[in-house]
Parts: C-alpha cells; sequence; structure tokens
C-alpha cells in the first residue's frame, strides 16, 4: 500500500517535470515596447535614481553630523 502511494506520488512528481520542462523549453515572444515609451521609462528612471541618490546623501549628511555629537 505504501509503495503504491510512493509510485503514484512519483508518477505526479514526473508528470509535473514534464509540464516544467515543457514550459522551459517553450520560446518566449519579446514584449513589444514603443521605443518612445521606453525612452520615456528610462528618463523616469534616471529622475527617480536621482531623487534616491540625493535622500541617500542628505541621510549621510544627518548621519555624519550625528556621530559629532
Amino acid at each position: 500500500m505504501a509503495d503504491e502511494k510512493a509510485m503514484q506520488a512519483i508518477g505526479r512528481i514526473e508528470a509535473a517535470l514534464a509540464r516544467i520542462e515543457l514550459v522551459a523549453d517553450t520560446p518566449r515572444e519579446a514584449p513589444a515596447h514603443d521605443d518612445g515609451e521606453l525612452i520615456a521609462l528610462r528618463q523616469v528612471h534616471q529622475t527617480l535614481r536621482g531623487q534616491v541618490e540625493g535622500a541617500i546623501a542628505q541621510i549621510d549628511q544627518l548621519l555624519t553630523a550625528n556621530e559629532r555629537r
């Protein structure tokens, strides 16, 4: 009985692995992006990156000033 359940479980695992391999081997289509959209996203990313860098610099300054006290 236990062997039968183990064999059924192994069968389910093998079937799942076969499905995973099928999906992994199926080529995906590249997402269609408008070049203008991509450029805009890059600009927004750079803006946000600059803001984050500025905030980190301010935090560093506050920490340095606090350490001197």
